[in-house]
């Protein structure tokens, strides 16, 4: 039964206290949120008793669904025993070390690097801000202080903190704070659909993209480079797909010139790819991998840096104090619910499932997406899609931006009982990875419907060519 709450109450606390990340304040305050109070599987019920798909796993996280008593027990077990000591002067607990054992197990050897240490913060954006740190840290031990400059790329997004915002590409996170910070630049992303140039193949254009990364570092002077970041698919950027040739391309440019590669997996790790990082389903080498989300469902807060052999040999062996961390490092309730989530993830074989079957499956769907007159492009990679809002699907003309076609969709999905996140005319999904088929028919039918009201809105606007 859903929990009776006094909607406008809640919303009339909401506005006077309460404060959202990434938000318009005065226009939620004029507006009131959305009051969510109940979670089953992959359904939301809001304040009002109105039920929702949650195609976006909460924020790209609850990847073993909503409900789950197994991670409630981890948490009342270990909140029962140890609820909280720290990580720092030499001591430990004991399911921050066992869960660090079970990424070293998890994360797949490539050539011959592996992942045998893991770094705890508490989110992926203190993880990338640890990247920084670490990264200057590895490049000073070795000698090489100049080399400084990290990387990025145009419409990434790392955190939303100093370093992460920095390391991201958000033009609107950078107009805000001053950033980036010193030392980080970014080139394009490669995002065909939009950067291809008449003619141009994907496989070509994939290699066209991974050449940027070489001219901005001849640019800067290859000794001045530490690290190039990036996530394997770009999440919050729109779900962009990189062409193949363009893993390969990258990894043979950070090869030549010596530089660290960090692969930002908080979005692409823990099944959603089909595997259980990013980087396996891509065939790369990382040194650093950050993770966060998924690993406990999204629970309770948990991030961490994978470090690879080359760094932590370094960090290890060269000694001295890494004078880095935070209070809630290998917090020992958040690493008890991670270790329990793991195992439902393995219990339920959730990465070969979404491999395997509801992944493929959700491919043969979207291609029926593709289809609508509305959609320019549609696309998926394991279990999360994105598709393009288009004005003319003949000559591929994108709607201006300021009418925020993709903003309109949205909200015909919200009134119709699905979450659904809209990046500018790009629309997309990241569902938990535990959807039956029957669901994700349900799915893909409540996308044609909404599709067919903004496009019925659209047309009815004369937005049309």
């Amino acid at each position: 039964m859903n929990t009776v709450v006094d909607t406008a109450l809640i919303q009339a606390l909401d506005s006077a206290h309460f404060l959202h990340p990434f938000t318009d304040f005065k226009d939620l305050a004029t507006r009131g949120a959305r009051v969510i109070t109940k979670a089953e599987g992959i359904y939301v019920w809001d304040s009002e008793g109105d039920k929702m798909l949650d195609a976006m796993s909460g924020l790209w996280c609850v990847n073993v669904g909503y409900g789950r008593k197994e991670l409630a027990d981890a948490a009342h077990h270990q909140m029962m025993t140890l609820p909280y000591y720290n990580s720092f002067f030499q001591t430990t607990n004991v399911p921050a070390v066992r869960l660090a054992a079970k990424l070293a197990e998890l994360a797949p050897k490539v050539g011959e690097r592996s992942f045998q240490h893991v770094f705890y913060s508490c989110s992926g954006s203190e993880s990338n801000d640890s990247n920084v740190r670490m990264v200057r840290r590895y490049w000073d031990l070795l000698g090489q202080p100049q080399r400084k400059v990290i990387i990025g790329r145009l419409n990434a997004y790392h955190g939303s903190t100093m370093a992460g915002a920095s390391l991201g590409g958000m033009s609107g996170m950078h107009a805000q704070g001053d950033l980036p910070i010193p030392n980080i630049t970014h080139i394009g992303q490669p995002y065909f659909f939009e950067n291809g140039l008449p003619g141009e193949n994907a496989v070509d254009f994939g290699l066209r993209a991974a050449g940027w990364l070489e001219t901005k570092i001849l640019e800067i002077g290859a000794d001045k480079v530490a690290a190039f970041i990036a996530e394997p698919i770009q999440g919050a950027g729109g779900v962009i797909i990189p062409p193949p040739s363009y893993w390969p391309e990258i990894q043979r440019i950070v090869d030549k010139y010596g530089i660290l590669l960090i692969s930002d997996e908080v979005i692409c790790a823990f099944g959603r790819l089909g595997t259980w990082f990013g980087y396996e389903k891509f065939g790369y080498k990382p040194d650093l991998v950050t993770f966060a989300k998924a690993v406990t469902s999204g629970y309770v807060p948990l991030g961490g840096v994978m470090v690879g052999d080359r760094v932590a040999k370094v960090l290890i062996e060269k000694g001295g104090e890494f004078n880095h961390g935070y209070t809630y490092s290998g917090h020992p309730v958040a690493c008890a619910v991670a270790l329990a989530n793991i195992e439902i993830m393995e219990r339920e074989q959730l990465p070969q499932r979404v491999r395997d079957d509801i992944g493929p499956y959700l491919a043969k769907r979207f291609v029926e997406i593709g289809a609508h007159p509305l959609v320019g492009a549609a696309e998926t990679c394991g279990f999360m899609a994105g598709l393009v809002l288009v004005k003319d699907k003949q000559g591929m003309e994108r709607f201006a931006e300021s009418l925020s076609v993709g903003m309109i969709c949205r909200g015909h999905c919200f009134k119709n009982g699905l979450i659904m996140r809209a990046v500018g005319d790009r629309m997309i999904i990241a569902p938990p990875l535990t959807m039956t088929h029957a669901q994700i028919d349900e799915m893909i039918a409540l996308i044609l419907h909404c599709l067919d009201l903004t496009f019925k809105e659209i047309k009815k606007n004369g937005w049309l060519a």
